[in-house]
C-alpha cells in the first residue's frame, strides 16, 4: 500500500499537479457559470425584460454543453489538445462577453448558447487530459478533485452572482468570467505540455460524430422552449407535441448507431435495472431543475427576500448533495437498492415542500426543502449510478458511466423548456409583476410533482428488481 500512495509533494514539484489545477479550471469556470445565472436573473430580468424567455438561459446552455462535450472528445483525435483548450476557452470568454454587453435577452441567449458551447468543450478536454497528460497510477487522485472542483463550484456560483449582483452589477457576473476564460485561452498555449500539442492519432479516421442524433435533440429542445414564448392553445400544443416527438426521435437514431451512441440499451425498459434507473435519471433531473431557474426570481418578487438570502438557499442544497454523498459512500451494497429508494422519497419531497413553501415565503421552510432535494441526490445518486453500470451489457459499461450526467444535461435543458411553459401559462406570458409571480408559484412547482412520483416509481422498481446479487457482485 505504501509504494500506491502519492506523494503531492514531488508531485507539485514535477509541474503535473500544477498542470492539473489548470486543466481542472475549465470545470470551474463552466460549472460555476451554470449555478450562477439563478441569483443574477431577478437583477437581469428587471433590466433586459423578456421574463417570458427565462426557461431558455438553461435549455440553451446545457444544449450547447452536451453538442460541444460530445464533439470535444473525438475533436482530439485529429485536432491537438492544446488546440481544442484554447478555441474551447475562447469560445467561453466570447460567449460571457456577448452576455455581460447583451442589450436584449435574445442577444443573451446568443451568448448563452456560445458559453454553453465553450464549457461543455472545456469540461470534456478536462477528462481527455487526465488520460493524455498524466500518468495512470494517480488518475483516482485526479479524479477525485474534480468531484471536489464541481462542489466548489456548486457552492460559489449562486454566492458569486449574488454579491456581484448586490454590489456590482450582474454583467460583471459574466465580466469575470470574460477574463476568465481569456486568460486561460492564453495560458493553455503556454502551460500545456508538447504531447498536448500533437493530435492524439496522427493518421486514421476520427471516431464517428453523432450528427443525427444531436440534431434531432437542438430541434426537439427548442421546439419545447418555443412553446412556452407565447402561449396560444393550439400553437403550443403542436410545437410541444412536435418536441416531444423529435426527443423519441433523438433516443432512437442513437440507438441504431453502435459507434456513435450516447445511451447504453434497452434505456428505459423497466425489466432491466439499468432502463429503471435511466428513468429514473430523466425523470428527476427535468422535475427538479425549476427551483434554480425559477426560485431566485420568484422569492424576490413576491417576498422582497434578497438575493444574497437566495443565494445562501441554492448553495445549501449543493452543499447538502455533496456532503450526504461523502457520508453515504461507505454504505453496504446490500442495502444500495433502499438507499436510492429513500433519496428519491427525498427528491420528491423537497420538490413537493417547494408548492407550498415558495408561495408562503417562509425562508427555514424553503432551506428544509432545498435541503431534502438536494440531499436526496446526495443520498441516492452514486448507488444509481453504480447500479446503472453494473446491469450493463458486456461492453457497453464505459457508455453507461457517461450516460448519467449525459441525461441530467438532457433533463435540465428539457425541463427548463417545459418549465418556461408552465411559468409563462401561469402568468409570465403577462410580464413581470406581483400577481404574475403568484401564480407562477403555485403552478410551477405542483406540475412537475408527477414526475416525481414517477420518479420514485421507478426506484421501487429497482428495489423490487431479481437480480440483486448479481448487482452486489458488480
Amino acid at each position: 500500500m505504501a509504494s500506491k500512495r502519492v506523494d503531492w509533494r514531488a508531485l507539485w514539484a514535477s509541474g503535473d499537479l500544477a498542470r492539473f489545477c489548470f486543466v481542472s479550471l475549465g470545470i470551474l469556470l463552466h460549472a460555476t457559470n451554470e449555478t450562477m445565472v439563478a441569483t443574477v436573473m431577478p437583477a437581469m430580468v428587471g433590466e433586459l425584460a423578456g421574463v417570458q424567455l427565462v426557461g431558455w438561459s438553461l435549455a440553451i446552455y446545457e444544449l450547447g454543453a452536451i453538442v460541444a462535450g460530445a464533439a470535444a472528445g473525438r475533436l482530439v483525435s485529429y485536432v491537438a489538445l492544446r488546440s481544442n483548450m484554447m478555441v474551447a476557452a475562447l469560445l467561453y470568454a466570447t460567449g460571457a462577453l456577448i452576455c455581460a454587453a447583451a442589450p436584449s435577452m435574445p442577444l443573451f441567449l446568443v451568448g448563452r448558447l456560445v458559453e454553453g458551447l465553450g464549457g461543455g468543450a472545456l469540461v470534456s478536454l478536462a477528462f481527455v487530459s487526465v488520460e493524455r497528460l498524466f500518468p495512470r497510477n494517480i488518475w483516482p487522485q485526479l479524479f477525485g478533485i474534480m468531484s471536489a472542483i464541481w462542489g466548489v463550484a456548486a457552492f460559489s456560483g449562486p454566492m458569486l452572482g449574488a454579491l456581484m449582483t448586490e454590489f456590482l452589477s450582474w454583467r460583471w457576473a459574466f465580466g469575470v468570467f470574460t477574463f476568465g476564460g481569456a486568460a486561460m485561452a492564453l495560458a493553455s498555449f503556454v502551460v500545456l505540455t508538447p504531447e498536448a500539442r500533437k493530435p492524439q492519432a496522427s493518421s486514421g479516421k476520427a471516431p464517428p460524430f453523432p450528427y443525427p442524433a444531436l440534431a434531432c435533440l437542438a430541434l426537439s429542445v427548442v421546439l419545447i422552449a418555443a412553446a412556452g414564448i407565447d402561449i396560444a392553445l393550439l400553437r403550443s400544443s403542436l410545437l410541444l407535441f412536435l418536441g416531444l416527438i423529435g426527443l423519441a426521435l433523438f433516443f432512437h437514431v442513437d440507438a441504431l448507431r453502435p459507434q456513435s451512441r450516447l445511451f447504453p440499451s434497452p434505456l428505459f425498459s423497466w425489466r432491466s435495472p439499468l432502463g429503471s434507473g435511466m428513468t429514473m435519471v430523466a425523470a428527476f433531473s427535468v422535475a427538479t431543475c425549476t427551483f434554480t431557474i425559477y426560485g431566485p426570481l420568484l422569492l424576490t418578487t413576491l417576498h422582497g427576500i434578497p438575493i444574497l438570502t437566495t443565494g445562501y438557499i441554492i448553495a445549501a442544497e449543493s452543499i447538502a448533495w455533496s456532503i450526504l454523498s461523502i457520508l453515504i459512500a461507505n454504505a453496504p451494497l446490500e442495502r444500495e437498492r433502499l438507499i436510492i429508494v429513500v433519496g428519491a422519497l427525498m427528491i420528491a419531497s423537497g420538490l413537493a415542500g417547494f408548492a407550498y413553501t415558495i408561495p408562503g415565503g417562509s425562508i427555514p421552510l424553503i432551506l428544509l426543502c432545498a435541503l431534502l432535494q438536494g440531499g436526496g441526490f446526495g443520498v441516492c445518486w452514486p448507488f444509481l449510478t453504480r447500479v446503472i453500470v453494473a446491469s450493463a451489457r458486456d461492453g457497453e459499461q464505459t457508455i453507461a458511466s457517461a450516460a448519467v450526467p449525459t441525461m441530467q444535461r438532457i433533463g435540465y435543458a428539457v425541463g427548463a423548456a417545459l418549465a418556461g411553459i408552465v411559468a409563462n401559462a401561469s402568468g409570465f406570458s403577462e410580464g413581470l409583476n406581483r400577481g404574475a409571480a403568484a401564480g407562477v408559484a403555485s403552478w410551477l412547482f405542483l406540475a412537475f410533482v408527477p414526475l416525481g412520483v414517477f420518479g420514485c416509481l421507478a426506484a421501487l422498481r429497482i428495489f423490487s428488481a431479481t437480480n440483486r446479487p448479481r448487482l452486489a457482485a458488480g
